[in-house]
């Protein structure tokens, strides 16, 4: 699937015309959701509901099958990871859904396992939010089926690897690149970032697919898993 800049169309593959990207968005800060919800519109998404915590959330998203799900991790009544238990059922129920799940804090365990959940899925801090342009980017490249980690959870993980390092093997370019690969960066957005070509890129990326012990399975998957194996060596 792909997205048209500007207009808020979307185009299957296929060339099906479908229209505006819709969302549902769950935040019990009523401000924050309203100030949201206002930039989605302005921006040419479709706000097809709106949840005060996960038991609507969920509701709304059985009701309307959004493209997209922008979700706070941490959601009444306890205040804890409501918001992380709604992503995951609405991941097993419609894996075809985006998820965007927002966070006040840098929360390691939370990220990791939503990526394991596979593509079309973000861990995003709220300050990211202000960012406008890169925020929206952000929500189209999930429905794309991207995966999104936030910069700063990245960064965070880099300072802070195991002494039993998993990418040992890995060069320090290719560590470089993966880190890229863990913000969500398309092969071409990582030659952009580094100044190189994208063919040196997708050498990079096929060299860290074929040093760490990924598994038999599409190249897609294998990346996500290479995501992972990145921040679990924190």
């Amino acid at each position: 699937m792909s997205v048209a800049g500007g207009s808020g169309t979307r185009t299957r593959q296929d060339g099906e015309a479908t229209g505006p990207i819709r969302v549902v968005l769950a935040d019990d800060d009523v401000l924050l959701r309203e100030g949201v919800a206002s930039l989605l519109v302005r921006s040419g998404f479709e706000l097809v509901g709106q949840a005060g915590d996960a038991s609507q959330l969920l509701a709304l998203v059985r009701e309307h099958l959004p493209d997209l799900v922008i979700v706070d991790i941490r959601m009444p009544p306890t205040q804890t990871d409501e918001g992380l238990k709604a992503a995951r059922a609405i991941r097993e129920r419609h894996p075809q859904i985006g998820i965007a799940v927002l966070s006040a804090y840098v929360e390691v365990e939370p990220a990791m396992e939503l990526l394991a959940g596979g593509r079309g899925i973000g861990y995003l801090l709220k300050s990211r939010v202000t960012d406008v342009a890169d925020f929206i980017e952000t929500l189209r490249r999930l429905v794309k089926g991207g995966s999104v980690v936030d910069p700063s959870l990245v960064q965070e993980l880099v300072a802070s690897q195991r002494r039993d390092d998993p990418l040992a093997a890995l060069s320090p370019r290719e560590r470089e690149v993966l880190a890229l690969m863990a913000e969500g960066l398309s092969n071409a957005g990582i030659a952009r970032k580094l100044w190189v070509t994208e063919g040196t890129v997708e050498k990079h990326v096929h060299s860290i697919l074929s040093k760490l012990p990924l598994g038999d399975t599409d190249d897609d998957h294998r990346r996500v898993l290479a995501v992972l194996a990145y921040l679990d060596a924190r």
